[in-house]
């Protein structure tokens, strides 16, 4: 987890603090009040992973609501995948995933690593042949047959991303082989990536993507785009990544090069 932290954590501050006053002669909704707060004191992280929300009766009583506007904001944000719960314990703010760019691996051995539970939603698997800028991305002829993946990606529940995958028909025998991981059906054929090239890009998330993740319009998510070469030197895998913002974090260990 980065150090990166605020230097106003939670810790020193009480919670009417964090959250600020709620009006009760606004047109939202106190419990759409309450919720924002927490909201944005997740993004800028006041609040961090893994602290502790306040039993729904002490926050009712700190901010001088009722209870049913306390749970009603807390399981928004649960919905959301922002809190999470732990049985006999509590609420607290759901961790989020780093991604370290340092090895190269699929999202599934990334979970794996880190304690989560991968899975994914398969939205289509396909058949066609490659567009001109995939020919001159996979040093391919025009006409080639590809296969297509586009799938959502979950850890523990939570969506994490959209991902759009394309890799050349030789690589597999069907589409129908890729199950959980892209990368162990490739390994199973020889032509796991060994070797990858990518670019980030910070975007905004547009009404189709944000309705498939679960978070709102506009929200800020990063791009990652993926060109895999397999042993031999081929191109074996391009993949488009749109990641959620508020789940996802990205680290790079640097050197130095002198």
């Amino acid at each position: 987890m980065s150090d990166l932290r605020p230097p106003f954590a939670a810790a020193t501050l009480s919670f009417s603090e964090i959250v600020g006053p709620l009006d009760k002669q606004r047109g939202a909704p106190l419990y759409m009040q309450l919720q924002r707060s927490l909201r944005d004191a997740i993004h800028t992280q006041v609040l961090v992973p893994d602290d502790m929300i306040p039993p729904e009766r002490d926050l009712a009583v700190e901010l001088g609501v009722s209870r049913i506007t306390v749970r009603n904001a807390i399981e928004g944000l649960v919905a959301e995948g922002l809190l999470t719960r732990k049985r006999g314990a509590g609420t607290f703010v759901a961790p989020r995933v780093e991604k370290n760019f340092s090895r190269l691996t699929s999202f599934s051995e990334d979970m794996v690593a880190r304690g989560r539970n991968p899975h994914s939603e398969w939205l289509s698997k396909s058949e066609g042949v490659v567009t001109p800028e995939e020919a001159l991305s996979f040093g391919l002829s025009p006409g080639t047959r590809v296969y297509r993946f586009q799938r959502l990606r979950y850890a523990d529940g939570l969506t994490m991303a959209l991902e759009y995958s394309t890799v050349p028909a030789h690589c597999l025998p069907s589409p129908d082989v890729v199950e959980a991981s892209l990368y162990a059906a490739l390994e199973l054929t020889g032509y796991r990536p060994v070797r990858a090239l990518q670019r980030l890009r910070a975007l905004a998330f547009d009404p189709d993507q944000a309705a498939l993740l679960g978070v709102e319009a506009g929200d800020p998510g990063l791009f990652i785009e993926r060109r895999g070469f397999s042993a031999d030197g081929q191109t074996c895998e391009l993949t488009q990544s749109y990641y959620r913002g508020d789940a996802y974090d990205v680290v790079a260990e640097l050197n130095d090069a002198r």
